[in-house]
C-alpha cells in the first residue's frame, strides 16, 4: 500500500467519530489534499446498545483502572467492526472517545488503541490528535474548526460565518473565508459554548430510560425556570475569554438545578441552558456573523433550533441549508485531519485552542511497521 504522506495529490481518508453523547459511532469519507475538500465519499453509522453505553458512561471521569480498560474494549471494537465494513481507504481518522478532559490539569484522555486498530485494518492510522495541543498550552479542543475553515471554502461563503457544533456539549466556530490558511491570523475563533445535549439526555436516561428528547417533545410542554436558567448563567465559564473548552461532566450541576421540577420543565430548561451559552458565546465572535450552521444531534430539536434563532441576531440553520452532512460533519472532519497530520500541516493554531503555536498533532500508526509522533 502507497503510503498517504509520500502522495501529492488527494488521499481517500476515512473519518472515526465517537462524541460525548454516547450514541454511537460515526464513519464518514472525505476526498482531500489535506487543504482543499474535493469530494465526499460513503458514510455509516453504528449505535452503541444499552450495555455498551452503561460501560461507556462508567468510564466518564476516570483516567484509568478497569472501567477505562473496559471502555477501551467497548470503544475498539465497535470502531473496528464499522471500519471494516469500508473499501479502498487510504487512511483512517481515528479519534476514540473522550473519558475525561481537563487541559489546565491533568490533560485529556480519548481511549482506543490507533496502533492496534491500523494492524486489524491493515490501513495506516492517525490518533491521539488532541495530546500534542495540550502538550504546547492548548485546551485540546475543539478541533473540528480547521475543517468548518474548509468547508467555508467548500461552500463558496465571502462572509464571515459560524458552525456550531451541538453535541453533548455544544461548540462554535467563526470562520472568515477571506484569508486564505486557517492558521493565519483571524482566520478562526473556536470555543466550547457550554453544554448542549448531555445534560438533557442524562436526565431523561435517568428519570424516564429515554436516549434523548426526541423532536423536543418534552421541552415543548414545559416552562423555564428563570431562576436556575440565571444561575446557570453566573458560571464564571461563561466569562472566560476564549479559546476554551469544557468535559463533558463539568456542568453535571445542571441536572441539580432542575432536579425539583418537573420531566417538562426540567427538559424546557436544560434546552434553554444550551441555547442561552451559545448566545452568550455570540459575544465574543469578532463581528456578527452572516449566518450560523448548525451540525450534531442538536439541531433535530425544533425546540433547541427556535430558541436559537429567538437569542441570536443573524440567521439560523442547519448545515443541510447549505449541502453539507450534520451527522457526520465531525467524523468527516478527523478524516480531513488525519491528511493533515499524515503530511505536516497544523490542525489546531492559537485561535481554536489557545495553543501557543499552529501545531499538527497526532500519531500516525502503519501496518507492522513504528508509530510516528508527528
Amino acid at each position: 500500500m502507497k503510503r498517504p504522506m509520500e502522495k501529492t495529490g488527494d488521499v481517500t481518508a476515512l473519518g472515526a467519530m465517537s462524541g460525548t453523547s454516547l450514541d454511537g459511532v460515526d464513519a464518514a469519507v472525505v476526498i482531500t489534499d489535506g487543504h482543499r475538500i474535493n469530494g465526499f465519499g460513503a458514510t455509516s453509522y453504528r449505535a452503541y446498545d444499552k450495555d455498551e453505553q452503561t460501560v461507556l458512561r462508567a468510564g466518564l471521569g476516570h483516567w484509568s483502572g478497569s472501567a477505562v480498560d473496559a471502555a477501551t474494549d467497548v470503544v475498539e471494537q465497535a470502531h473496528l467492526a464499522l471500519l471494516e465494513s469500508f473499501d479502498a481507504i487510504d487512511l483512517v481518522g481515528f479519534h476514540g472517545q473522550t473519558l475525561a478532559h481537563a487541559p489546565r490539569t491533568r490533560g485529556t484522555l480519548q481511549v482506543g488503541d490507533g496502533a492496534w486498530l491500523a494492524q486489524a485494518l491493515d490501513t495506516p492510522v492517525v490518533w491521539d490528535f488532541r495530546s500534542a495541543d495540550v502538550d504546547l498550552g492548548g485546551e485540546g479542543a475543539p478541533l473540528a474548526p480547521f475543517f468548518h475553515f474548509a468547508c467555508a471554502h467548500h461552500i463558496g461563503a465571502t462572509e464571515p460565518l459560524a458552525f456550531l457544533n451541538l453535541g453533548g456539549v455544544g461548540n462554535l466556530t467563526y470562520v472568515d473565508p477571506a484569508l486564505d490558511r486557517p492558521e493565519d491570523p483571524g482566520a478562526l475563533l473556536a470555543f466550547d459554548t457550554g453544554p448542549a445535549n448531555a445534560p438533557l439526555n442524562d436526565l431523561l436516561q435517568h428519570r424516564l430510560g429515554l436516549a434523548y428528547d426526541e423532536g423536543g417533545k418534552i421541552a415543548r410542554r414545559g416552562t423555564v425556570e428563570q431562576g436556575a436558567l440565571e444561575l446557570f448563567l453566573a458560571e464564571p465559564y461563561f466569562a472566560r475569554i476564549p479559546p476554551k473548552s469544557l468535559d463533558r461532566n463539568d456542568f453535571s450541576e445542571m441536572v441539580a438545578l432542575v432536579g425539583e421540577l418537573s420531566d417538562a420543565d426540567a427538559a424546557a430548561t436544560l434546552t434553554a441552558m444550551c441555547a442561552a451559552g451559545v448566545a452568550e458565546g455570540m459575544r465574543h465572535c469578532p463581528q456578527p456573523p452572516a449566518r450560523i450552521l448548525v451540525t450534531g444531534g442538536g439541531r433535530h430539536n425544533p425546540v433547541l433550533m427556535q430558541m436559537l434563532a429567538v437569542s441570536l441576531d443573524c440567521p439560523v440553520g442547519p448545515v443541510e441549508d447549505v449541502g453539507l452532512d450534520g451527522d457526520m460533519l465531525e467524523a468527516q472532519a478527523f478524516a480531513y485531519l488525519a491528511v493533515r497530520v499524515a503530511r505536516g500541516l497544523p490542525t489546531s493554531c492559537p485561535g481554536t485552542t489557545g495553543v501557543r503555536a499552529a501545531v499538527g498533532g497526532g500519531t500516525l500508526s502503519w501496518p507492522q511497521a513504528t508509530d510516528i509522533a508527528v
